[in-house]
């Protein structure tokens, strides 16, 4: 058995493309177009696994998107609660942090402890971030920094 990716329906491409992509750095991989099907499939992955997604496979996030009947609005998707969450490691947790922050994002869950932070897609999907290594040390403004919402 071998894992492929993590599908999320999503609302608003472009604007799903915009957190994914612009905000926490992923790539786009491949995009399937599917027009009898009324569909758009969007293959993401981690900057760091660009080695694994350029041979045969990488951990992946598909991002589908179904098209709207003409005059109507696209339908919203709840997230499901036996879904968690996704996970990544990233090499510096305030940095990154600080970056989605200075985007426009939530930070859901301050990475007080040096070591874990979670934000939402804009489809309310949980993102978890993990310092890769050791926790940093623990300094502000993250440390006195409230949690905002759920994750």
């Amino acid at each position: 058995m071998e894992y492929l990716h993590t599908m999320i329906r999503v609302k608003d491409l472009d604007a799903n493309l915009d957190f994914f992509c612009n905000k926490m750095g992923m790539v786009e991989k491949n995009r399937q177009e599917n027009e009898k099907g009324r569909f758009t499939l969007v293959f993401l992955h981690a900057q760091d696994d660009k080695d694994l997604a350029e041979s045969k496979s990488s951990p992946l996030v598909e991002l589908t998107y179904n098209w709207p009947v003409e005059g109507e609005e696209p339908e919203t998707y709840s997230v499901g609660r036996s879904f968690g969450h996704l996970a990544y490691s990233v090499e510096n947790i305030y940095e990154t942090c600080a970056k989605l922050k200075e985007s426009g994002v939530v930070i859901n869950r301050p990475p007080r402890d040096g070591y874990m932070a979670f934000v939402k897609s804009p489809e309310g999907v949980s993102i978890e971030f993990l310092q890769k290594g050791e926790p940093l040390e623990p300094k502000e403004p993250w440390l006195s920094m409230e949690n905002t919402g759920s994750w």
